[in-house]
């Protein structure tokens, strides 16, 4: 069934509202676990161009540890309702590494919040979510977060 569900998190609060239904599926099925996953984005611009005085291997690095701290804090508090998780630090365009992360590593389901966005807002602003559940191989379970439901 679900063995691992991939939950795609940026650090946010919407971002984390996907952790609610997540677990409730990952109790639900035994020897499921949470794989929470977080995609570093360097700007293109500090690659390209650099900017005078940083050290782009170091700013990489404070974003990994940065991730990982964030992620270690998930983990410790989904264990503590008694759900199994894993996670992972990765570098990447987001919404297709979430995707190739999802085939290369077995998982099951993506489950990810979305901000509910329509119209122009939707158009001009894009989506990770939208991206994932056009090009994902697996399904995908979109969370609209309360403060954006109508």
């Amino acid at each position: 069934m679900y063995k691992n569900i991939l939950v795609p998190l940026d650090g946010s609060e919407l971002a984390e509202s996907a952790l609610v239904e997540a677990g409730k599926i990952a109790k639900l099925i035994n020897d499921s676990k949470l794989v929470l996953l977080t995609v570093v984005k360097i700007p293109s611009v500090l690659v390209a161009d650099g900017v005078e005085g940083l050290n782009l291997p170091k700013f990489k690095q404070s974003q990994f540890d940065k991730s990982q701290k964030y992620l270690a804090e998930i983990e410790s508090r989904l264990s503590s309702e008694g759900i199994k998780a894993t996670s992972d630090v990765i570098e990447g365009a987001v919404a297709e590494s979430i995707v190739e992360y999802s085939l290369k590593n077995a998982i099951d389901l993506i489950v990810i919040a979305t901000h509910g966005y329509t119209g122009m807002k939707k158009l001009m602003l894009g989506s990770v979510a939208l991206s994932v559940l056009h090009d994902s191989h697996v399904p995908v379970l979109l969370i609209r977060p309360e403060g954006s439901r109508k």
